[in-house]
């Protein structure tokens, strides 16, 4: 994906097309809403929430993990932008569309919500990751792309978090 967002190749291009038949299907202030649930301001706290909740039920390694899988994404996701330079769907003038940093936030932030406090929330995870990343594509803030490769990353942050947090309990 994201060597065909450097070159523009068809992926790109048929992305894009996607996009522009997607923007504006659906009232604003839905679209908006969706959006909004991967900002820091919603996502963070929620999270938060769950690494007190684990530390106070004596996961302190598990809630320490969750806090740095949240901690790269910027981490990440910034460089991505920087390096990949991608105008917006709306901004065709501003840059750094790619990935999105609110889809990945949003799907650490809830699935890491998830795995602390129960594993049967991971359904309500991964609906509050995939109506932000909706969100963001029908109001125009974000290619599908964008957000799909974003949902990559927040799997390998995951994934490496999970991973270190299984290592270091058992």
């Amino acid at each position: 994906m994201t060597w065909q967002v450097l070159v523009h190749g068809p992926l790109a291009r048929l992305d894009e097309r996607v996009s522009r038949a997607l923007v504006d299907t659906v009232p604003r202030p839905l679209s908006e809403l969706g959006a909004d649930l991967g900002g820091l301001a919603v996502a963070l706290p929620v999270l938060g929430c769950a690494m007190a909740y684990a530390v106070w039920r004596g996961r302190r390694i598990a809630a320490l993990y969750a806090g740095l899988a949240m901690a790269l994404v910027p981490l990440l996701v910034i460089p991505l932008k920087e390096w990949t330079a991608r105008p917006g769907p709306l901004e065709p003038w501003a840059q750094g569309y790619y990935p999105s940093g609110h889809t990945a936030t949003a799907m650490v932030a809830y699935f890491g919500t998830a795995f602390l406090v129960s594993n049967r929330l991971v359904p309500v995870a991964a609906v509050l990751t995939a109506a932000t990343g909706t969100g963001l594509i029908l109001r125009g803030y974000h290619w599908p792309l964008d957000v799909l490769a974003s949902l990559c990353l927040g799997m390998l942050i995951l994934a490496v978090s999970s991973t270190c947090t299984r290592r270091s309990s058992g």
